[in-house]
């Protein structure tokens, strides 16, 4: 009885090979879920948080002014607001406002314009929250340009206020 059971088994089991050798190939048992529900891969930024350059490429460090002018423009207010946010966000970070001008004017009115706008950014932090004890200022006038083409497009990028940190994060 054994070897009866035992070739029926082996008979069993050489006629489900043979069969499954002639079926037409089935549909894979589960497709993988479709792309919308796929976890996407994770992007690894190499952006330390509360540095100079998450200050500069996530929030912006930089305003400019008009033409013999130091008054904070709207379009430049919600940097501004960005930092003012970002510097409540990393307390025992310290920054540095630099003033700069473009080339056109003396070199003494250039140091007063830049210090001037340096104060306006400032101050406009300050009327955010901003601790005056953290933010200090420096005028580099017309010393520091961006651009060095004799052009209004140049100018202009020259006329700034820069934040940088200077202390309290690694810059």
């Amino acid at each position: 009885m054994k070897q009866y059971s035992a070739l029926v088994i082996v008979a069993a089991f050489s006629t489900a090979l043979a069969l499954a050798g002639c079926s037409t190939p089935k549909p894979a048992a589960e497709a993988p879920p479709p792309a919308a529900t796929r976890e996407a891969p994770v992007a690894t930024s190499s952006i330390v948080p509360g540095s100079a350059e998450d200050l500069r490429v996530n929030v912006g460090d930089t305003v400019h002014f008009g033409f013999d002018q130091y008054n904070i423009e709207d379009n430049d207010k919600s940097t501004l607001q960005r930092q003012a946010t970002w510097l409540q966000k990393y307390p025992a970070v310290r920054v540095t406002i630099e003033g700069d001008c473009d080339e056109r004017g003396t070199r003494e009115y250039n140091l007063a314009l830049g210090a001037r706008r340096a104060n306006a950014v400032k101050e406009y932090l300050v009327s955010l929250g901003v601790s005056a004890s953290r933010v200090e200022t420096i005028s580099y006038g017309k010393e520091h340009p961006m651009c060095t083409q004799s052009t209004e497009d140049c100018w202009a990028q020259n006329r700034r206020g820069v934040t940088g940190i200077t202390g309290g994060a690694s810059s």
